[in-house]
């Protein structure tokens, strides 16, 4: 089978950072199921592995990465019990398994979803990891309640970034929070609006922001950009007995005691834990992404695709990684096969 990886962690304007290879395609057994794909999206964490995986060294053997996928079952292993050869199935992976940038790829049933019937092939490839993400954020980490906890306040930083604008939609229309998202470009300001974002405000000047629209401080934060940077800014502005999640790193150990006379909740979220350790509750990334699907097919949600480039190549995986390090991007990029 075609693939693409790479040997050395390269600048992408390199020749060598990407090359496409041959080989063997792989059988399924236990819970894998091997899936023909179709279409696959590009996400930050793509161009962060590439290039701090190789950084001193050169790989024998091409490094296959990628994180989101639409396909076809075409075998199943020995224990699947979810899914049938024929069955079109999108998913996000696993970070310690072959990834999704070729022409097959096994995976887990219990970390795939149903592909939503209504999205088109691109449509659906840009869901799976910044769904996983957001949904988890909110209802695994903070354990938001519609009900309980309808109207209150949750600022996502970067809404118009792939996972804060799958956040934006879910917190809304699931969550029934008040939303507010950072946003500085007109075209990022009005992609967080038609999202459902209820105030959109400019990150440069975050505290001044908030205290215009009447929200000096709000219950929960999503931090999908910059953890460090925004850390003392962001124990101003939560409220007493609020929660925090991030999804970035600090490039040192953060000061949690500025949290302690609030009460402020801090948690990670990282979309591999399930299947990195194989946890009990594995299966669940199985239930939030028919979930998820269920209400892309109700027109609840909407896709966040934006870019689609035609054609499974070395030049338009270059394309797309470029696209992520510019960190300027709207929504998600997909190659379609």
């Amino acid at each position: 089978m075609k693939a693409i990886g790479f040997k050395q962690s390269l600048p992408i304007a390199d020749a060598n950072s990407f090359i496409a290879f041959e080989t063997e395609k792989p059988t399924p057994s236990g819970f894998d199921l091997l899936v023909k794909i179709a279409a696959i999206s590009v996400n930050p964490v793509d161009f962060k592995i590439r290039e701090s995986a190789a950084k001193d060294t050169v790989l024998e053997t091409p490094k296959i990465i990628g994180w989101d996928a639409v396909g076809t079952v075409e075998a199943v292993g020995d224990t699947t019990s979810k899914f049938k050869v024929g069955d079109q199935v999108y998913y996000a992976g696993d970070l310690t398994r072959s990834g999704s940038n070729a022409e097959y790829q096994l995976v887990d049933e219990r970390i795939v979803g149903r592909k939503p019937k209504n999205l088109s092939i691109a449509e659906a490839a840009a869901i799976p990891l910044t769904g996983l993400t957001a949904y988890e954020s909110l209802f695994d980490r903070i354990k938001v309640n519609p009900e309980t906890d309808k109207g209150k306040t949750v600022l996502v930083l970067a809404g118009a970034g792939g996972v804060g604008s799958m956040a934006i939609q879910l917190a809304r229309k699931i969550g029934n929070l008040t939303v507010i998202a950072t946003a500085s470009r007109p075209d990022s300001i009005e992609w967080c609006k038609d999202l459902g974002a209820d105030f959109v405000v400019n990150h440069h000047n975050l505290k001044e922001e908030l205290e215009k629209i009447g929200h000096s401080q709000v219950n929960y934060i999503l931090d999908y950009v910059d953890l460090e940077g925004y850390w003392d800014t962001m124990a101003e502005i939560i409220k007493p007995q609020g929660h925090i999640v991030s999804i970035t790193e600090s490039s040192k150990p953060l000061n949690l005691d500025i949290l302690k006379a609030k009460s402020v909740t801090f948690s990670w979220e990282l979309m591999y834990t399930r299947s990195m350790f194989g946890t009990e509750d594995i299966e669940r990334q199985h239930f939030i992404l028919n979930t998820i699907a269920d209400l892309l097919d109700a027109g609840t949600i909407k896709t966040t695709l934006t870019t689609a480039l035609e054609g499974f190549n070395v030049d338009n995986l270059k394309k797309a990684h470029q696209m992520q390090e510019s960190g300027k991007t709207i929504g998600k990029t997909v190659i379609q096969y």
